[in-house]
């Protein structure tokens, strides 16, 4: 088997080779035949350890023919190869393969089909007749039917020979085509006469070049007839004409001449193809019997024939003619009609990162053109604005790049066009489109909607209650752009912030751990870390501040007058005048705003419009100058309504009774002096004896935390939440509502002052507290009214608007208004101890206790 290697390395995107092999195997080889090995005569390398070497065929223009091994690279045949099949008009039959080898070199095969001489020459028919005018002159020649011999080059036909008849009238001259065909005529040696021998019968032989020759015969029959003395004859005996391909049919490719001296049907000429003219000359041509022009009736292809041979006679009508030849020659000029070809012999698999640097290859690609000279140049690019461009590197071949950075976010997925446009006038261009996806990297961090998010929760929520939700994006794919929440790290006070809120991992909702109370927690804020789950994570932070809303919660408590189960007798002397304030009803609501906003009212009991009600100040004065005579005794139902929603109320009674002289024991006396006066002068002096005596006790309490703690404990009014560790080693007591409760002080104070009450347990003599009042308190109310204190951190300041109640301990107190000073009592009631504290509204002190 001949082998013929041709190679030649091209250093192509990163490290591509391009080879070309040549191989050669005879026709009628059996399947499995071995033609080459393409690993051993390319000489490629063996590639990385352990690795097999891998052959892929890109391209095979007879698959059903030959293959390639995978593994091993052996080119062979799948079954039997018959060229004349095979290659039945070309004289050199070939076969083409591209062939992938171990991911980094392209061979091109070329795999020539070497014929063997397995066919015998065979004629059109198996006898031929020709009419030979008996005053034919010697050398006149008659063409015959040349044979055919599916086989080519050596073992195609190679000459012709006749048996001659005994008179040696006949002989054969063979000749050639332009094509390397040959073909035989008969020529007359020696006159004919028909009365001698009308019918002559020769033999003739065709033989082919083989090493061992086969040979075909016909059986030619003359017949020797009388003749027309004159052939029509040709102003030339050859012709060369130009025609476009793709001519329309009808063009006119020549307009023959030939002249015959007779007259008559001896002189009458028509004209044809010879009686050996191809059968694909009939179909692109035709000729007019008459006129002998030759017109384009078929499809004229450059690509298939550049240059075409057409043999015409022409004969005269009289008896016995003898026919005058030429031959035309067709020259077919190239037009651009064929689109440029773009094949892909590689495209990249799978999905390209988007952080690929630039130049990173994505295909390899050959642009072809059947057109010649400027019809078949091409120039090639990437069509439209992408991140791609084409380098051309050899024979066609082009590698599509990345020539700049890619970004999935911007663009996942493009649409690469390769657009080939040829040189021609007008110039053909073509289009052919593949994939290319961009695989996703975590280059983008969770990017919140908001910087700082604004949720609001009404007072006194459900624990678990839904707030609201903070909402990170990132662009990233998968893992990289799957976000997950969490709560930074602070804290509310002194209080961590996860005792305060929780957050959604998944979808960053927010709830609430625990009831929140306006009166001690308004707002508080805090931050929300969002971060991906790519590899290095990227992560941000947004600010969300929760805002307490406040809720109509509580109900108004009167506390001025006091009262004994919800009734206060008011004693009134007679005859004071219309206008006289018969009290003072004082009320307190915890709530702000217009929740803690009141009205107060007479709803019942004044019927007869004896008195009247301020509705902000709540004064109850008398507007009939002698009510006491309508009557004695008056019983007022007295409502304060807060301005919340819903509105709540409180309702008491009051007494009104008329007294003449003074006014019964134990009630003061009522005028405008005692109306500036608190509280009479020994509650003064019992106030400030319990005060020294409370004073004593926390400097002793102080010097002792001071002595185990080194540090020393402040008790203030006014923070609500606060849980503080227990001295030395004791364990920490929760405190509990039966632990603390406010109690209402006896004595009945015209003015709206502050009473705190507090009631101490045992169950408090062991840590130090820290309470928090957010509203006034009442100097009087009804001992059945309880009200519970929560513990809270003791660095709140006290809001403006509101009066403090805190009495400082560690130091000696003072009172800083010309205002009574402040009062407080204390009650022993069984175990616990009810203090009993009354602040001015205009001085804030603070009060540290510790047992």
């Amino acid at each position: 088997m001949y082998l013929s290697i041709f190679c030649f390395l091209l250093l192509w995107a990163q490290a591509l080779t391009l080879k070309n092999l040549n191989y050669s195997v005879p026709e009628e080889q059996g399947p499995g035949t071995v033609i080459g090995n393409i690993a051993k005569d390319a000489r490629l390398a063996s590639g990385e350890r352990n690795r097999k070497s891998n052959f892929r065929v890109l391209e095979n223009s007879a698959p059903h023919l030959l293959d390639v091994d995978p593994e091993s690279g052996l080119l062979y045949t799948k079954q039997r190869i018959d060229r004349e099949t095979l290659c039945r008009r070309n004289p050199k039959c070939q076969l083409s393969l591209e062939v992938f080898a171990n991911d980094k070199e392209i061979c091109m095969i070329k795999v020539e089909i070497q014929d063997i001489n397995d066919n015998s020459p065979s004629f059109p028919s198996e006898q031929i007749d020709i009419d030979i005018s008996e005053n034919a002159a010697p050398g006149t020649r008659f063409p015959i039917a040349s044979a055919h011999d599916a086989d080519s080059g050596e073992n195609g036909l190679k000459t012709y020979q006749i048996t001659r008849d005994d008179y040696n009238i006949f002989s054969l001259d063979v000749k050639s085509r332009g094509d390397g065909t040959k073909f035989p005529e008969l020529v007359v040696q020696r006159p004919l006469d028909r009365e001698e021998q009308s019918h002559h019968t020769l033999v003739l032989t065709a033989l082919d070049g083989g090493e061992h020759p086969r040979s075909g015969t016909v059986q030619i029959n003359v017949k020797v007839i009388d003749s027309n003395d004159n052939s029509p004859l040709f102003d030339q005996p050859s012709y060369i004409v130009e025609i476009p391909e793709n001519a329309p049919s009808g063009t006119v490719v020549i307009d023959l001449n030939a002249t015959d001296p007779d007259e008559g049907t001896n002189g009458q000429v028509v004209y044809s193809f010879s009686g050996y003219a191809p059968d694909r000359i009939r179909e692109l041509f035709s000729i007019d019997s008459k006129t002998g022009v030759i017109k384009v009736q078929g499809e004229i292809d450059y690509e298939e024939s550049g240059i075409i041979e057409i043999d015409v006679q022409a004969k005269d009508l009289g008896p016995n003619p003898i026919p005058a030849h030429c031959k035309v020659t067709v020259k077919v000029i190239d037009k651009n009609d064929n689109w440029p070809s773009i094949g892909f012999v590689s495209v990249r698999q799978g999905a390209i990162s988007e952080s690929a640097p630039t130049g990173t290859v994505i295909a390899l690609v050959r642009v072809t053109d059947k057109d010649s000279g400027r019809n078949g140049q091409l120039q090639c690019r990437v069509l439209g604005n992408v991140p791609f461009k084409l380098e051309e590197n050899y024979d066609n071949f082009y590698t599509v790049i990345t020539d700049r950075p890619l970004d999935r976010e911007v663009q996942d997925e493009y649409n690469v066009t390769i657009v080939a446009k040829d040189n021609g006038i007008p110039p053909l261009n073509s289009t052919k489109s593949f994939t290319v996806k961009i695989l996703d990297e975590n280059d983008n961090a969770p990017r919140f909607t908001k910087p700082v998010y604004l949720l609001q929760v009404p007072e006194n929520n459900i624990p678990g209650e839904y707030l609201g939700s903070v909402l990170a994006h990132d662009p990233d794919l998968g893992q990289n752009g799957t976000v997950s929440y969490s709560i930074l790290p602070s804290h509310v006070g002194d209080v961590s912030i996860y005792t305060y809120v929780s957050v959604n991992p998944t979808n960053g909702a927010i709830y609430a751990l625990r009831s929140f109370n306006y009166e001690q927690t308004k707002f508080f804020e805090f931050k929300v870390l969002a971060k991906d789950s790519g590899s290095p994570h990227l992560e941000s932070n947004a600010t969300v501040r929760v805002s307490v809303l406040d809720v109509n919660d509580n109900a108004p408590v009167i506390v001025l007058p006091l009262l004994q189960n919800d009734t206060a007798e008011i004693h009134v002397p007679r005859n004071v005048g219309v206008g006289y304030i018969l009290t003072t009803v004082r009320a307190v609501d915890n709530d702000y705003g217009e929740s803690g906003r009141l009205t107060y009212e007479i709803t019942d009991g004044n019927e007869e419009h004896l008195f009247e009600m301020d509705s902000v100040t709540g004064e109850v004065r008398t507007v009939h100058p002698f009510w006491e005579e309508v009557t004695p005794v008056a019983e007022l139902i007295i409502k304060v309504t807060d301005h919340g929603k819903p509105k709540l109320s409180a309702v008491s009674k009051l007494i009104i009774k008329a007294y003449t002289g003074s006014p019964p024991e134990g009630e003061p006396r009522i005028n405008e002096e005692q109306r500036h006066w608190d509280m009479s002068l020994p509650l003064i002096v019992t106030l400030s004896i319990v005060s020294i005596i409370l004073l004593a006790a926390m400097i002793t309490i102080a010097v002792k935390c001071k002595r185990e703690n080194k540090e020393i404990r402040t008790y203030n009014c006014r923070i609500a939440e606060y849980s503080h560790p227990q001295l030395g080693k004791s364990k920490k007591k929760k405190i509990n509502k039966n632990d603390i409760m406010l109690v209402q002080s006896e004595v009945e104070e015209r003015d709206a002052m502050n009473v705190m009450n507090v009631v101490s347990s045992p169950s408090l003599a062991t840590s130090p507290m820290y309470f928090d009042y957010q509203t006034r308190l009442p100097l009087s109310s009804p001992r059945s009214e309880v009200m519970y204190l929560k513990p809270t951190s003791n660095n709140l300041t006290v809001p403006q608007g509101h009066a403090g109640c805190h009495t400082s301990f560690t130091g000696p107190v003072t009172n800083t208004t010309e205002t009574p000073v402040n009062r407080m009592s204390i009650i022993q009631v069984g175990n616990p101890i009810y203090i009993h504290l009354s602040c001015n509204p205009s001085v804030q002190h603070i009060a540290s206790c510790s047992s």
